[in-house]
């Protein structure tokens, strides 16, 4: 069964830099529940890399179960309905959030 783990692990060779252009961020996720941890993806110099833990000062944070992170990133969960419906919480830039969806 795919975990959010393994998702974090693969996000760098799922990363795509050409739509990140000059896209420097740090994006937080704070996962909840069975599989849950907290996570941060750095988007810098057409690069993506992943860290275990928490940021320092991160652009935009998202929390969420990391049941419905896994069924989101797999197309299972409409990412704008699991928004809406309070499923997923961003603080921060929200427009950030919407250019990283784009970029993997």
């Amino acid at each position: 069964m795919l975990t959010a783990s393994d998702i974090f692990k693969e996000m760098p060779n799922r990363f795509k830099a050409d739509k990140a252009g000059d896209l420097d961020v740090t994006v937080q996720f704070d996962l909840t529940g069975d599989d849950g941890g907290q996570w941060y993806v750095q988007i810098a110099d057409g690069a993506c890399n992943v860290q275990d833990g928490t940021a320092e000062s991160p652009k935009a944070t998202i929390r969420m179960d990391a049941a419905d992170y896994v069924d989101m990133t797999t197309g299972k969960l409409n990412a704008m309905a699991a928004f809406m419906s309070g499923k997923v919480k961003v603080e921060g830039d929200l427009n950030t959030v919407m250019k990283i969806q784009q970029i993997f």
